[in-house]
């Protein structure tokens, strides 16, 4: 027995074990194999263009020249990781945050509508479902419509929101709101809606056994009951809110926001870009989720929740 194994208390796993049994391993494996499964697909899909550019040199090239060659085409079919890590670097650290090359700037576009459509996403989900919940025949009546709502493909529906708003004077960030509310309110609704549902019957009674009023009732036990739903429909909303307000800036023509710089990556053939903007989009949504997550903690710990 080692001297480390002796050193450790009794029962506490090595640090090899601890990495084994959590999470850390496991990402990383599957990491490793993406990345190398990204180089290999770059190599496969880049062959066409490195054939090209090879022939037009005149020159025999060796297997090292051609995968070379295939991981630093300036506008690749498919950039290599090192490419995207480059350009995202760039965009990010090297350049000023009011640049419009900075992906920073675009972050901030972005996620302001991403904001602002889930703050009025959320109010409109938890007040029609406080209504679905306190009234049958908004039941019977409004759930199946916005069950409904929910079949029309954003891509149809946001350049008509966005020719609606525009008529009435309301431009820019607004719109981009109004389509991040549309895809987000859904599930806050359906959450809510199951979370003031969720008291057992008994406690519903015990309750009008002390005659609370149906306000008591709300906010005594309805609506403690549905924090365990509420939060975990606001992590899934402010993730749509995020593609609601990407797609918003796609039939725009917007000049700023993460949207923007697809499309316009889409148009000049700029593949590094278009991936680079793919991955601040993914490293958005998952600090807005991540915040989410905190004020969930922070609620549950003030409700007197175990963390």
């Amino acid at each position: 027995m080692t001297t480390d194994a002796l050193s450790r208390p009794l029962g506490q796993p090595s640090a090899f074990g601890r990495l084994y049994n959590g999470t850390a391993l496991p990402v990383a494996v599957v990491l490793a194999i993406v990345v190398v499964a990204w180089y290999l697909g770059a190599i496969w899909l880049n062959a066409g263009l490195v054939e090209q550019r090879l022939a037009q040199a005149e020159k025999p090239a060796g297997l090292a020249e051609f995968v070379h060659t295939a991981w630093s085409l300036d506008r690749p079919v498919l950039p290599a990781p090192h490419q995207v890590a480059i350009e995202f670097y760039d965009s990010v650290f090297t350049r000023d945050v009011t640049s419009p090359r900075s992906l920073v700037f675009h972050a901030y576009v972005t996620g302001s509508a991403t904001l602002v459509g889930f703050v009025f996403g959320t109010l409109l989900g938890v007040l029609l479902a406080v209504g679905i919940v306190s009234w049958r025949t908004l039941d019977r009546s409004l759930l199946p419509w916005i069950i409904t709502s929910q079949t029309i493909p954003i891509l149809a529906i946001a350049p008509m929101i966005i020719v609606v708003l525009g008529n009435v004077g309301l431009t820019g960030l607004m719109p981009k709101a109004v389509i991040s509310m549309y895809l987000c309110f859904f599930p806050i609704t359906i959450g809510m809606v199951k979370g003031l549902r969720s008291p057992d019957p008994l406690q519903l009674d015990l309750m009008r056994t002390y005659s609370a009023s149906p306000s008591q009732v709300f906010w005594k036990l309805r609506c403690p009951a549905s924090m365990a739903f509420l939060f975990p429909s606001l992590k899934v909303a402010i993730a749509i809110s995020l593609v609601g307000a990407i797609v918003g800036e796609l039939p725009t023509g917007a000049q700023a926001g993460l949207g923007a710089r697809l499309l316009t990556g889409s148009y000049y053939g700029q593949t590094v870009q278009i991936w680079s903007a793919l991955f601040m989009a993914a490293l958005l949504g998952m600090a807005l989720v991540a915040a989410v997550g905190v004020v969930e903690r922070l609620t549950l710990r003030h409700m007197g929740a175990r963390p």
